[in-house]
């Protein structure tokens, strides 16, 4: 009897224990050692996803594309993620990373990201509390092969898994296995523990299309009320006579819908705009009024509306004819992200008439002033009349994508001469203005951390348009002027005036066209053939790295040593002589002597080796061995990550990676 209390007691107490542990399995995963830093290949994870999880939801915790996740074909369960994988310079290990957002509020962010991964993801132990929203930076355990298969996959050992099971099912000898694992007894493997499977192939097939929320089946009704619990033994005739009755219903209601929606065009369906566009003084309506009539586009936050479009008529140039309407849904709030229609009048009050003190800058057809619309900021680029392509172009553009790093468009406006767009207005200015001579004009300098999240966002940006749309653009004028920084620093891709779409063709994608942008920027393919691709945008963006390393512009003048003529040569040809002379991060004495001096030698100088590598493989003269922005994401996250351990250390805080960072 004196077994029995103390038998009781020590079963909760063990149960808490288990419970306390469980969380901890990942530490039983070893990552595998590396030592070339510059060594990047494209690796697998085996994950076998809850049954909550849907496709978009795997797709965020891995930060991957539909395309890179395949599923096991066995019924077992698994799914394989497509991921890069690079070698960490300072654990020298391999990793790759991805981000975490928490769905629940309620015990530590540490548990439940390690619990969410199921062994495949790492991150250091911390008591922060988990907050809904709140997105965790992560590292997931990966590998590359030393050359003698194509792919790694990351695999975490189950109960009953043996070297014999996996080798059988994943149709790779045994001996291959233990070599990679440096398995010496094929019978002593750990559950739990992290293996990686050597394949020539990829693994699994394509994931299925899947609809997230699908349409609940709607029970056929009972051909007679009454006989509802009578069981049936033959099949019910087709009722034909029910079948032609609905078709002419809904017919009847199509056309009924139509008659309403043309007699009520001025009253029911649409409504009138905050405003009409300004009269002429000669009360005559120029040519883009016409133009804009035609073609006007509303457009809330990427949804479609009722009425895309107006069909525009003029009445003897009485005022009543100028006035633009809108749907209903965009007059109740025109700041509810929804660009509309403005007035001249209200462009004008709004600017000061247009004073110098509201200019903010010269963009590449236009003036951008900045205005207050309505209680809130705005920036209003004024372009001349001869400019609807452009125009259009940033209208057609703008509303269609939407992304918290693509500047957001509100509305537009035009009187006789001139055509306006509102854009929302980004307090920090342009990353030219903060880069390049940053204390003459009033800014403090920017620091490395600052600089790498800046470069990070505006990858995002670019990256949404190349890959993320449902059609893909080209920018075709990436450049430090045109990317904003709102009042948290953080950037937003702007001025979609010259942006093309582009159409995948076979090996890549390509549209032929006048070449335009601006010099220093401009890819050598453009240059020479005039062919606008995602790559050409790559090459910018690479010359935009080089300008946040070093602080200097795009084209570099100096003056001559023999004559008084300004010397023009390319920052990245400079950059690029730079890194030949600096093999690697403890060597770049060279490349040293480039970076920005407001930065006070304060930035990890194997980051800063990183991003300049990274801007080297963006302006390579050979656009195939351009990295895409996908890839240039995943690169900036690291160094983003990165970054911020070391600026931990400084700090003094033994803590050194915080795990969160802010947005996507």
């Amino acid at each position: 009897m004196n077994h029995l209390p103390r038998t009781s007691f020590l079963i909760p107490v063990l149960c808490f224990l288990c419970l306390q542990i469980q969380p901890l399995h990942s530490f039983s995963t070893q990552p595998m050692n590396c030592t070339d830093t510059t060594r990047l290949c494209t690796s697998f994870l085996a994950f076998k996803p809850q049954e909550n999880l849907t496709l978009s939801m795997i797709q965020s915790m891995f930060d991957v594309l539909p395309q890179d996740v395949t599923r096991e074909g066995n019924g077992r369960g698994y799914i394989f993620i497509k991921k890069n994988c690079s070698c960490l310079s300072k654990d020298k290990v391999y990793v790759t990373n991805s981000t975490y957002t928490v769905k629940f509020s309620g015990g530590y962010v540490y548990d439940i990201v390690i619990n969410a991964y199921d062994g495949l993801a790492f991150l250091p132990k911390t008591t922060r509390q988990a907050k809904v929203g709140a997105v965790v930076s992560l590292r997931l355990f990966c590998g590359c092969s030393s050359g003698l298969w194509n792919y790694l996959v990351s695999y975490v050992m189950k109960e009953g898994d043996t070297v014999q099971s996996l080798s059988s099912r994943f149709g790779v000898s045994m001996d291959s296995i233990e070599t990679v694992n440096g398995i010496q007894n094929p019978d002593n493997v750990t559950a739990g523990a992290l293996y990686y499977i050597p394949l020539n192939s990829v693994p699994g097939e394509p994931y299925p299309v899947e609809n997230d929320n699908p349409p609940a089946p709607v029970p056929a009704p009972p051909d007679d009320i009454f006989s509802a619990n009578i069981p049936t033994i033959h099949k019910a005739p087709v009722p034909y006579g029910w079948i032609i009755g609905s078709l002419g219903i809904g017919l009847a209601l199509i056309v009924l819908c139509i008659i309403i929606c043309v007699s009520l065009k001025s009253s029911s369906c649409f409504t009138e705009s905050r405003g009409s566009h300004a009269k002429p003084p000669d009360g005559k309506i120029s040519q883009n009024f016409h133009i804009l009539r035609k073609q006007s586009f509303f457009c809330t936050s990427g949804r479609s509306i009722c009425c895309k479009s107006v069909d525009w008529k003029q009445t003897n140039g009485e005022s009543s004819s100028h006035q633009i309407t809108v749907p209903k849904g965009l007059a109740t709030d025109v700041f509810d992200e929804k660009p509309v229609v403005f007035t001249y009048e209200e462009i004008l009050f709004a600017t000061d008439e247009f004073l110098d003190s509201s200019l903010l800058g010269h963009g590449t057809y236009g003036s951008v002033y900045y205005g207050h619309l309505h209680d809130q900021e705005v920036a209003i680029k004024r372009m001349t009349a001869t400019k609807t392509k452009e125009f259009m172009a940033e209208m057609k553009i703008l509303c269609k994508v939407h992304h918290t790093n693509l500047v957001e468009l509100i509305g537009h406006a035009a009187s006789d001469a001139e055509l306006f767009l509102i854009y929302e207005y980004a307090q920090k200015g342009s990353l030219r203005s903060h880069l390049h001579d940053p204390q003459n004009k009033g800014h403090t300098p920017l620091s490395w951390i600052m600089r790498v999240q800046i470069a990070l966002d505006a990858a995002r940006g670019l990256e949404y348009i190349h890959e993320h749309t449902k059609t893909h653009y080209v920018h075709r004028d990436i450049k430090t002027s045109n990317i904003l920084l709102d009042g948290s620093f953080r950037a937003k891709i702007s001025d979609f005036g010259l942006a093309k779409l582009v159409g995948k063709t076979g090996e890549g994608e390509a549209t032929a066209t006048k070449v335009v942008g601006t010099y220093g920027y401009l890819a050598p393919e453009y240059l020479s053939d005039g062919l606008a691709t995602t790559k050409s945008d790559v090459y910018a963006f690479g010359v935009v790295l080089f300008e946040i390393i070093s602080g200097k512009e795009a084209i570099i003048r100096t003056e001559g040593a023999v004559t008084k003529n300004p010397e023009r040569r390319s920052l990245a040809s400079t950059m690029l002589a730079a890194l030949r002379n600096s093999p690697d991060s403890m060597s770049m004495t060279s490349l040293k002597d480039l970076i920005d001096p407001n930065m006070m030698n304060l930035y990890p100088h194997d980051c800063v080796f990183k991003l300049a590598m990274l801007a080297k493989q963006c302006v390579d003269e050979d656009p195939i061995l351009r990295p895409d922005m996908k890839q240039v994401v995943i690169s900036l996250s690291q160094i983003v990550l990165s970054s911020i351990e070391w600026e931990a250390t400084l700090a003094g805080n033994s803590q050194v990676f915080s795990g969160l960072v802010q947005g996507r």
